[in-house]
């Protein structure tokens, strides 16, 4: 039965605090300015990394580079310590696993876990680690959106007579997808995904922060911007701020002892955020208009749009997309916080053989992120496996060696659009 498997959803924001976690050593996270978050979008990259030069000029704690990965590093009460994102990771998924063994009173081995979609081979392989360390199995790894769909379709199995095209539109904390999905008589098969790894809620804040610790500057004559304390003060403001403006107009944010002998107050209006965020929230259209393009579709052949993620509760958000979508209105009847997690729960329910899934015969039609090849001459890439190909799947391609009577030819595989293929993400190599 499902009951025995451990269902975990990870596209909530990976954060750590010394309220909520502690091992042998004690509180080992947390410390001050030592909460760790944002772990996803260290997870699996390599130090680096743009992404990753971008984001930790942000965070208030350190991150360093050790074997060309990058490493959080917290003085704690206990010294230094040093985790790898995969490490901290792990920290959420044991305490998830916790919580279920109390709740079932008896032990959970097993886990599905779900990722973004344009996760990558590392990423996937780094969140499938965590699980290792957590010291879960891992049965599968599913994509986001796919599992929201799943969620949403469930009940309309016996409803719709015929097939249904769904666009799911997932905008989180940190990162964003669209998958575009087709679903006849219980078959869900994923035509196309396309997303941003490093776009979502985070984003947003930060554009807010950039401008009120400008602001403050012009009117106290005084760069908070380097007081990591004031920072954190302020990213958790500006967090509640967003969440108001989902429902009112304006909010005020206060802040006592914002910096040594000035406390902080300004007012945000909804107009303010919209304006500070707007290229970012139109940038997300640019992925909803190539999964059409993939799966040559037009917006007329979409019969729903599915909202997924905390950040589609901004107002201007999901008045873009009804726009672009000519007027159709999001689906409803599902919450956008527990969607994933319950598609995830389905699946896990098919690998436990429940009856319940059975009954409704599911089957499930998943697809590559990102086109697969190997290096040729030049080192240029040679596509093997296009992006939004169905999995599994074996492809066949004939080459030719660069020399007459060559021996040994060394094959280099990558994932990734760009015609180089250094450009993209090495996956290995063999002779």
């Amino acid at each position: 039965m499902i009951i025995r498997l451990l269902l975990i959803i990870l596209n909530i924001d990976l954060c750590i605090s010394a309220e909520q976690t502690k091992t042998d050593l004690g509180t080992v996270i947390g410390i001050d300015l030592d909460t760790v978050f944002q772990v996803k979008r260290l997870i699996g990259r390599k130090f680096n990394d743009s992404s990753v030069q971008t984001d930790i000029k942000h965070f208030p704690f350190s991150v360093i580079e050790i074997k060309r990965k990058p490493v959080i590093r917290l003085n704690t009460h206990y010294g230094e310590k040093l985790f790898t994102p995969e490490e901290v990771s792990a920290m959420i998924l044991g305490k998830m696993r916790d919580i279920a063994e109390r709740f079932l009173d008896e032990t959970v081995k097993n886990a599905v876990v779900t990722v973004p979609a344009y996760f990558n081979d590392a990423q996937r392989q780094a969140t499938k680690d965590a699980g290792t360390i957590a010291g879960l199995n891992v049965l599968r790894i599913i994509n986001e959106p796919t599992a929201a769909a799943i969620a949403f379709g469930l009940d309309k199995i016996k409803t719709w007579k015929e097939a249904k095209n769904v666009l799911v539109y997932d905008l989180g904390g940190g990162t964003f997808d669209v998958s575009l999905l087709a679903f006849d008589n219980g078959v869900f098969e994923v035509l196309a995904t396309n997303g941003d790894t490093h776009l979502g809620g985070e984003d947003f804040d930060q554009r807010i922060i950039e401008y009120f610790i400008k602001l403050f500057k012009t009117k106290k004559g005084k760069d908070a911007g380097k007081d990591l304390r004031a920072i954190e003060k302020l990213r958790r403001e500006v967090e509640k701020a967003k969440r108001i403006l989902s429902s009112e107009q304006k909010t005020r944010l206060e802040i006592e002892s914002f910096i040594p002998n000035e406390d902080f107050s300004e007012i945000l209006t909804r107009a303010k955020f919209e304006e500070l965020n707007i290229d970012l929230f139109r940038s997300t259209l640019i992925p909803v208009e190539n999964v059409l393009k993939d799966a040559h579709l037009v917006k007329s052949d979409i019969a729903e749009v599915l909202l997924v993620g905390g950040s589609i509760r901004i107002p201007k958000i999901r008045q873009i997309l009804k726009e672009f979508f000519n007027g159709m209105e999001p689906a409803r009847g599902i919450n956008p916080d527990e969607a994933v997690a319950y598609g995830a729960a389905i699946q896990g329910a098919i690998l436990a053989h429940d009856e319940c899934v059975i009954d409704n015969e599911i089957v499930i039609i998943d697809v590559n992120p990102l086109t697969m090849g190997i290096e040729v001459k030049d080192g240029a890439m040679s596509d093997i496996i296009p992006r939004n190909s169905h999995i599994p799947i074996t492809k066949a391609k004939p080459f030719t060696t660069v020399s007459d009577d060559q021996q040994i030819v060394t094959i280099r595989i990558f994932e990734g659009e760009r015609p180089l293929a250094k450009h993209n993400h090495f996956l290995g190599e063999f002779d």
